[in-house]
């Protein structure tokens, strides 16, 4: 297999599934459609519940203690100031617009806010980096396959729910990933082991943030909380 299947192979899944999702929001009533939205947002809620804490958790000396709660709450709060101070929610939002506009959905209230949490939700985590650096470094694009499945059924479940505009996500996730496999043999000597722990903690807690948006209709602006990530890395580098 060539490098970069991993990144072909999910940026097709999510296609596939948005598609499947798309056809399948035909059959559903607007009352099914908030019901599904509603299973949707819990689901997410208890994945980034659950990625967070595995990195949180920790077993030492027979005792359970916790870790990393500090540079989580660094990272988040320095990184919603300059996701803030960058507007960078505002520019995912114009993005959006754009492809909106480009593919002829202008009257799709939904396909902005769509397109957004599918695109934060897939490209948001230690799987979204590690995958494409293993897949160009090792030749073993295994953890993007299996990130390919999961974001195939997360993006049909968000297309059913909101509409075509989550499908769009695709083009993000081959940008991103794509671009991490380009540059795998400068970015992996860098990169430790506690820093893609603190990438997966961070990563989760923004993911448990999408599910509050999407099961209890809040309006946090996650994407202005992306820079945290980084932030997390730096940290990383100096503790």
């Amino acid at each position: 297999m060539f490098i970069g299947i991993g990144t072909i192979v999910n940026t097709g899944s999510v296609i596939a599934g948005g598609l499947g999702g798309y056809l399948f929001q035909r059959i559903l009533t607007k009352k099914m459609q908030e019901t599904l939205m509603q299973a949707l947002g819990t689901a997410v809620i208890f994945i980034g519940i659950s990625g967070a804490l595995s990195q949180i958790l920790v077993i030492q000396h027979h005792l359970l203690t916790t870790k990393g709660t500090m540079m989580a709450a660094i990272s988040l709060a320095l990184g919603a100031f300059i996701g803030e101070l960058l507007n960078i929610e505002g520019q995912f939002n114009r993005l959006g617009n754009w492809l909106r506009t480009r593919v002829g959905r202008q009257n799709d209230s939904k396909f902005i806010d769509a397109f957004v949490i599918a695109t934060l939700t897939t490209c948001v985590g230690a799987m979204a980096i590690i995958g494409p650096l293993q897949d160009a470094l090792a030749h073993d694009p295994t953890m993007l396959f299996t990130k390919a499945i999961l974001d195939g059924v997360i993006v049909a479940l968000y297309t059913a729910a909101l509409g075509i505009g989550a499908i769009f996500c695709a083009l993000p996730i081959f940008i991103f990933q794509g671009s991490i496999t380009l540059l795998a043999a400068i970015i992996s000597p860098w990169l430790s082991t506690s820093m893609t722990n603190g990438i997966s903690l961070v990563g989760s807690m923004l993911i448990f943030c999408i599910g509050l948006n999407l099961l209890l209709n809040c309006k946090i602006r996650v994407a202005n909380m992306l820079p945290a990530i980084l932030i997390v890395v730096l940290y990383a580098v100096f503790e």
